[in-house]
């Protein structure tokens, strides 16, 4: 318990019983309560999450299988069930890359009541993330500005697991179309601008061994990108129709539709041909209406939050 929010932490598993005791038993002592969701695990996971001697009590569940998001939910759901509120959810993996020390800058800003969920960031720790494999630099530096474009709102690592939310946003989650897999943290971070809640990263290190990660990138690049494609639009359209609708989605649409119109043959108008004529290249135009776009998106994102917050008080 901290500041009188008790603390539940949820750690997804699956084939990690080389490292889940360590997790559990270095947890933080403000903890309350631990739910392993073992998903799908063919090795001793549970076993070695049961007979850990963790500091605080510890519930092990056992997960569906269906990916690393399913999980989390999953352990969510049983905090929300479990603990009196006000709870922070914390979520730690079970490969013992986060360290537990880290906990209580992470939920630092949901205590203080500054944001509804926090994301630690290993880029902005001086240690751990120039440890990160290469290949991992790179991926996440293009899913930064993916996550940053489709939700309109700016995170450095999305893919960082370690997070807090308030047990206020967990009762207001729409549990029913949560994303199921790896992209688990880029959905959040984009429904989370569509509902105006309030977001912060921290900085966290990561910890890093011989791991190799079973993530197969072809298809985690197409699914992922598929998604928050179309998360963006649909968080666009929201926004453009009452009760949600600001002057700013409007300029953010206006400004997006110029773009296409810059570089698709059946539509035109007459700024784009004065434009043309003058010598404009047309990918030119489109790049620079879209990203004209972001900004009044980003506009329209910032004033979302302010009205919710304020709303609330």
């Amino acid at each position: 318990m901290e500041a009188s929010w008790h603390i539940g932490v949820v750690v997804p598993a699956r084939n990690e019983a080389l490292h889940i005791q360590e997790v559990l038993e270095t947890m933080h002592p403000s903890v309350d309560l631990v739910v392993v969701v073992d998903d799908g695990s063919t090795d001793e996971t549970r076993i070695m999450a049961e007979t850990a001697k963790a500091p605080c009590e510890v519930h092990v569940l056992t997960g569906g299988g269906n990916g690393v998001g399913a999980s989390i939910d999953l352990g969510h759901l049983h905090l929300l069930k479990t603990l009196p509120k006000p709870f922070v959810s914390v979520v730690m993996a079970g490969d013992g890359q986060m360290n537990p020390d880290d906990l209580s800058l992470v939920i630092q800003p949901v205590l203080e009541g500054k944001a509804d969920h926090v994301k630690g960031n290993r880029r902005r720790h001086s240690e751990g993330y120039n440890r990160m494999p290469k290949v991992r630099q790179w991926a996440s530096t293009w899913l930064s500005l993916f996550t940053t474009l489709a939700s309109g709102v700016p995170v450095t690592d999305p893919q960082c697991g370690y997070t807090a939310t308030s047990s206020e946003l967990l009762e207001a989650w729409d549990w029913s179309t949560s994303w199921k897999g790896y992209g688990y943290p880029n959905y959040w971070w984009i429904r989370l601008s569509r509902g105006g809640w309030r977001t912060a990263e921290v900085p966290v290190q990561s910890i890093y061994r011989n791991e190799r990660s079973g993530i197969k990138k072809g298809r985690f690049f197409a699914s992922v990108g598929w998604m928050m494609a179309l998360e963006h639009h649909r968080r666009n359209i929201a926004w453009v129709k009452p009760p949600n609708l600001l002057p700013h989605s409007l300029f953010a649409l206006m400004a997006y539709m110029l773009g296409w119109s810059a570089v698709l043959p059946m539509i035109s108008n007459d700024l784009e041909q004065v434009l043309f004529e003058r010598g404009v290249p047309p990918l030119v135009l489109l790049l620079f209406f879209w990203g004209l776009a972001h900004l009044f998106d980003r506009m329209a994102a910032r004033a979302h939050r302010e009205l919710r917050h304020h709303a609330k008080t």
